[in-house]
């Protein structure tokens, strides 16, 4: 005998307490596959059923599982940062701008600290590498067209340090004039980063074989500075910026390399190897305006100081020439010769020479090679005046 039942159930604790069911699934059947005698099972129909209060009758029915929600719509052009890159958090979560507070907050504490060695001529503490730290930051690579490096440092990572205040306090108060700022925190950064690397080259080349941990700590906040503020632009924007990018770049390396040629300093490998002196001639004829300068510089007390091994003196001398050359206040710091524990003349450690050639003219120090027009200026005449007939011009 078939038989078949058909089951509403209804589960709800509470319907006693008056609330009315509502149908929130359509019905769904279920039936049990015919067994092995070919007779039929139950058949099972079940209805399921939610409660809904009567107080909430009027309110907005619930979202069906099967309605779709609408996405949201993207962001407009207006609404977006200022770049297309993250200038507010990075992958850590942690504000870019308050990593370039914390780089740039690192790197002013280390560079004051060689900044206030620097001019009180301290000795550098060196955890690592002895007496390397010494050596290098105290020679004449440590200073840009007489401008102690630690202090260009001190003043570069200032300015990283309070941009990155100033850019992260308007972060927050949802300011949308930052590009200005962010600007000059790239091209800081950018010419920080290069500087750095052209100086590690002359460390792996004039220093090879001493470690300098306070340069190489420089080095590795400037990369990152640089390489946080890259990211957090994008590559969109940095590419518009490319040029100007590159423009600092090549400009940089522009100072720092006239710097260096500029006066010619002792290098270290000097001082690992014995160079004997020997003397210079200068083969150029003088010039009368070469002899009328040469001998107003003599009369006014003007030196220079120079080596036998630089060629900067050597071309210094033979543009004033042979007879000139003579009349000039000459001082070689290196009368001895160079080898290891042989010091510099004590005349041009007074000095304080911080490349060769170098010139004292009315008390200032002027390091590398002049020009007559130059020379003549320093000295209070004027270059025209060297060329007028000889009356017109005493010399004692």
């Amino acid at each position: 005998m078939r038989t078949s039942a058909f089951f509403s159930s209804i589960s709800s604790p509470c319907l006693p307490f008056n609330r009315t069911p509502s149908l929130s699934r359509p019905f769904y059947a279920h039936s049990i596959p015919r067994g092995k005698n070919g007779a039929w099972g139950r058949e099972v129909l079940l209805l399921r059923l939610n409660c809904v209060s009567e107080r909430n009758k009027g309110a907005e029915p619930a979202q069906s599982e099967f309605e779709t929600t609408a996405p949201d719509p993207a962001p407009s052009e207006s609404s977006s940062s200022y770049s297309s890159g993250n200038h507010g958090d990075d992958d850590t979560g942690i504000s870019v701008y308050k990593w370039c507070t914390v780089l740039g907050g690192v790197g002013f504490l280390e560079t004051a600290y060689l900044t206030y060695l620097k001019f009180t001529d301290s000795d550098v503490f060196c955890p690592v590498g002895e007496g390397s730290c010494t050596t290098i930051l105290t020679s004449d690579y440590s200073y840009v067209f007489g401008v102690p490096l630690p202090l260009l440092g001190f003043l570069a990572y200032g300015l990283v340090a309070s941009l990155g205040i100033q850019l992260d306090g308007k972060e927050r108060g949802f300011d949308s004039g930052k590009s200005d700022g962010e600007i000059i925190l790239l091209g800081t950064s950018t010419s920080m980063a290069v500087a750095c690397a052209y100086f590690l080259y002359i460390l792996s080349t004039e220093f090879s074989g001493e470690l300098c941990l306070y340069c190489l700590t420089s080095a590795i906040l400037s990369f990152s500075l640089f390489f946080i503020t890259l990211k957090s632009f994008g590559t969109q924007h940095i590419q518009k910026r490319l040029g100007s990018l590159i423009s600092i770049s090549i400009l940089v390396v522009i100072v720092l390399t006239a710097s260096y040629n500029t006066a010619q300093p002792v290098s270290p490998s000097l001082t690992n190897m014995e160079l004997p002196y020997f003397e210079t001639k200068v083969t150029k004829k003088s010039s009368p305006v070469a002899l009328s300068l040469a001998k107003h510089l003599h009369s006014i007390g003007a030196k220079l100081y120079g080596a036998f091994w630089c060629s900067h003196c050597q071309d210094q001398k033979e543009m004033f020439g042979r007879e000139a050359s003579k009349l000039l206040d000459y001082v070689e710091c290196f009368p001895d010769g160079v080898k290891k524990g042989n010091k510099m003349d004590q005349a041009c450690l007074d000095v304080k020479i911080e490349g060769f050639p170098t010139w004292v003219i009315n008390g200032q120090v002027l390091s590398g090679e002049k020009e007559f027009a130059e020379l003549a200026e320093l000295s209070g005449i004027k270059l025209e005046d060297l060329s007028q007939p000889k009356g017109k011009l005493f010399f004692p």
